[in-house]
């Protein structure tokens, strides 16, 4: 006889169990995140603007309007799902975090209709007359630039031209009558993928059009600055006056925030160093006016027993550093890192007059937000990315248990407590760099390595000599008596520069980067604002993100070949050299070409190699990668070949680069790239990997406003290109006469 076990009364069927014990655990996960969320309760704030901040940068990262109205769509369904479940403090964040990036979405697409002007929509050479709105001294390139208001019916309502230093007539000031002769063109886009996007600045500024006279500028009316144009220009020639070029540049760049005053030699050192930051007013250069004015006003108070004894001085200085600051912000041109210290250094002198610490990341995220609502096309430029990065990254740091416990003020003797400070230096130094490279490789292909210190010795220098000194000289120059200070100044910022060039001369003072993918870059500051954010052992899961980014970026193949938008210029990248068509190439397209390839030093002449055959009008060459090699064509002359060599020599390529128009009847293997193709894609790089791809930047713009002015179609025009793969073994050069 066979038994069978009861089963036990109330037990429930295996699925209801089954749904019980997910049950539990969700429940019990959800209890879990509520009480992780409620002990960094006061860092949810901040995520706020960061959710505004990804909204931002959505809307640069997508590619069209369609892909922006998803994404708007989707966070606003994430932020319906947030606020109507059930999920306490999670789901509220979920929602006002969705809520704010969709709002940022919509706040920059919103900002890029409403500044939209007219543009030039091909070059042309004009006569016109305008009224000047800015003027720009380029001493590192010997130019004066000129924003004019033409009044000739038919062009831009904003134009942009460089005139010879040399050439520029007296008068020239805001305000001026001017008549020319020039050639003008659309505000160019990036010239190859990955480098600065001057057009998207362009568009937000209502800039329409950029090009240079071709003659005399007359001046019809002479203007005269005036306002704080005015007192900045007048700066900017005293201070020219009193020192020599190179340490006059620096001064001026401090004292009006004018970093065209550089010469490119000491602008260049400064990068390499780690220095640039010194020249551009943000947060160092407030936090140095405010605090002088705050001590000074307090010093002088105190000498007044009756205000002493019946005002609150502290008040009334923090008053007198508050205006201090705005108005040095105002005079240095109010740009985004000034703006953001002058607001995060408004909240600190309010939380000192309140008897309050007010140094928190709510306080920088309230100058973020400032920011972003106004100006939220700045999220896009490296000045917002790495003032904030550095700010926060100091915040995030000094915020830390073992910050806190080892850099924390003690009784203690002079070498301990200077040992501390310098540690405390070396720390910040180290956590800043670190924070900053990834946009610098981004940005500009490269970043310092010896920057940390460099700067332990550079900040006090500028902080505590030079612009001390500096504003000694121009006080004591009201009285004449300014001599010997404007002396100090020059031999303190000759230090300046001696150790900026001491540091970029070293071997390996630089790091290099051809180009880091879009999505790698964003998930190392996706990983980077995690870190800083919170509070407790949750930050450590943001280097996840970071390292994988990182990881990414390293690995990033370098292009093997670059073509400008105007296909006049080329490069082959030969094992990290570029190699240019032209040789006698400008310094700008030598210095673009280096940069994209990640090379540091002089691009070097493609005819020079073995594996090439060049003459006046054109040039072959044998790009191996790997196992397959590569025939590349390309002109290099307005001289007409003939027709049947021609044909012959494109039938004989996979690659086919030319600066004119070639015929039909020109029919390279794989990629043919004339006018008309390039100005569908604009500049390429391109990977001869396996398989091989192409990044143009047209694909890059996308349908970004900007971009339609400056490519006929939205995307790169190369999808269908014939992908039949290269041949191996073809050596000889088609002969290419004029």
């Amino acid at each position: 006889m066979q038994w069978t076990s009861a089963p036990n009364i109330g037990e429930a069927p295996l699925p209801q169990r089954a749904r019980g014990y997910w049950k539990a655990r969700f429940s019990a996960a959800g209890e879990g995140l509520e009480k992780l969320l409620e002990a960094e309760r006061a860092q949810l704030p901040p995520w706020v603007v960061v959710g505004l901040g990804s909204g931002i940068a959505a809307w640069f990262a997508l590619d069209r309007p369609s892909q922006w109205q998803a994404f708007l769509c989707l966070g606003a369904a994430l932020a319906l799902i947030g606020f109507s479940i059930r999920s306490g403090r999670a789901g509220r964040a979920l929602g006002w975090f969705a809520l704010a990036a969709a709002i940022g979405c919509a706040l920059v697409w919103a900002r890029s209709t409403l500044v939209e002007q007219p543009r030039l929509r091909r070059a042309a050479v004009t006569q016109f007359a305008g009224n000047v709105e800015m003027v720009e001294h380029l001493a590192s390139r010997e130019k004066v630039r000129l924003t004019v208001d033409p009044t000739t019916p038919g062009l831009p309502p904003h134009v942009r031209v460089s005139v010879d230093e040399d050439k520029a007539p007296p008068g020239i000031a805001p305000g001026a009558q001017v008549e020319m002769r020039a050639r003008l063109a659309p505000p160019p886009p990036m010239a190859l993928p990955g480098t600065y996007d001057f057009a998207r600045d362009a568009w937000f500024w209502g800039i329409g059009a950029v090009g240079k006279p071709l003659g005399p500028v007359t001046v019809v009316r002479p203007g005269q600055p005036h306002g704080l144009d005015g007192v900045r220009e007048a700066l900017r020639q005293h201070i020219e006056n009193r020192l020599p070029a190179s340490p006059a540049g620096i001064a001026v760049a401090l004292a009006t925030g004018d970093q065209n005053a550089v010469d490119q030699d000491d602008a260049d050192a400064m990068r390499r160093a780690g220095l640039t930051h010194l020249l551009s007013v943000s947060g160092l250069h407030i936090a140095a006016v405010v605090a002088f004015a705050m001590f000074l006003s307090l010093k002088l108070l105190a000498l007044s027993e009756q205000l002493a004894l019946r005002f609150n001085l502290v008040l009334v200085s923090a008053g007198v550093a508050a205006a201090a600051g705005i108005g040095y912000t105002l005079l240095t041109g109010a740009q985004v890192p000034t703006v953001r210290s002058c607001v995060a250094a408004l909240l600190i002198l309010a939380g000192i007059a309140l008897g309050r610490d007010a140094l928190s990341m709510r306080l920088i995220a309230a100058g973020a937000l400032i920011v972003l609502i106004f100006r939220p096309e700045a999220l896009a430029g490296p000045s917002f990315q790495m003032s904030f990065a550095a700010v926060t990254s100091i915040v995030a740091l000094h915020s830390t248990r073992w910050a806190r416990r080892l850099l924390q003020r003690r009784d203690e003797g002079i070498v301990a407590r200077t040992g501390r400070a310098l540690l405390g230096i070396i720390a910040t130094g180290l956590v800043v760099e670190i924070a900053l490279a990834p946009m610098a490789l981004f940005h500009f292909h490269r970043a310092g390595l010896y920057g940390t210190f460099a700067n332990i010795i550079a900040i006090p220098l500028t902080t505590f000599v030079i612009m001390p000194t500096e504003a000694a000289a121009l006080a004591l120059d009201l009285v004449g008596c300014g001599k010997p200070m404007w002396w100090a100044c020059g031999a303190s910022i000759d230090g300046l520069l001696r150790l900026a060039h001491t540091v970029s001369s070293t071997s390996g003072a630089v790091a290099l980067m051809p180009s880091m993918p879009t999505w790698a870059f964003g998930l190392m500051m996706a990983g980077g604002v995690w870190l800083c954010l919170w509070n407790t052992r949750l930050r450590l899961l943001g280097l996840v993100p970071f390292a994988i980014g990182a990881v990414a970026a390293a690995l990033a193949p370098s292009p093997d070949l670059l073509v400008t938008g105007d296909g006049m210029h080329l490069a082959v990248v030969d094992h990290g050299t570029p190699l240019l068509l032209r040789d006698r190439a400008g310094d700008y397209v030598r210095s673009l070409v280096a940069e994209a390839s990640g090379f540091d030093g002089d691009p070097q002449d493609l005819g020079s190699r073995p594996y090439s055959s060049c003459s006046n009008d054109a040039c072959v060459a044998m790009i191996r990668k790997g196992s397959v090699e590569w025939r590349l064509l390309a002109t290099r002359s307005a001289y007409p070949i003939d027709w049947p060599t021609l044909t012959a020599a494109c039938a004989n390529a996979d690659i086919v680069v030319s600066d004119r128009r070639l015929p039909r009847g020109c029919t390279p293997r794989w990629l043919k790239l004339d006018p008309p193709a390039l100005r569908r894609t604009g500049g390429l790089a391109i990977y001869l990997g396996s398989p091989p791809r192409v990044d143009s930047v047209a694909d890059r713009v996308g349908r970004h406003p900007w971009g339609q002015f400056a490519f006929s179609s939205g995307g790169s025009g190369l999808r269908g290109v014939p992908g039949s793969a290269p041949g191996a073994g073809r050596s000889a050069a088609p002969h290419t006469g004029g």
